[in-house]
């Protein structure tokens, strides 16, 4: 069993990244990897941050969002009775439009 660091706050919400949003992660800048990684795990505590957005998508029964990190944009689902955060995918902004919301949501399906 890990230790806990001292002061270290227990996470609200446990984060699940896809194993495509993963891929995605990890291909990116280090600068900008770094920036993302820092923002997933301020969702562990703060779901739907200030900077977040709600995308509009009625066939998802949870909350989907889209949080803003420059250029880029960290698209995630929140289930509050599971108190979980699913990050579905990393896209870059410009050109991406949210026109495969579809295909990401399927990835939480088993």
């Amino acid at each position: 069993m890990g230790r806990r660091q001292r002061g270290a706050v227990e996470p609200k919400f446990r984060l699940w990244i896809t194993p495509a949003a993963w891929a995605e992660l990890k291909s990116l800048p280090g600068n900008v990897r770094h920036r993302i990684k820092r923002a997933l795990d301020s969702l562990a505590q703060e779901p739907r941050p200030d900077r977040s957005m709600s995308l509009d998508f009625p066939e998802m029964a949870g909350d989907l969002r889209r949080l803003r990190i420059e250029d880029w944009r960290i698209i995630y689902a929140v289930s509050d009775p599971d108190r979980t955060v699913d990050v579905l995918g990393v896209r870059r902004r410009p050109p991406y439009r949210y026109e495969d919301l579809a295909k990401l949501i399927a990835r939480l399906s088993p």
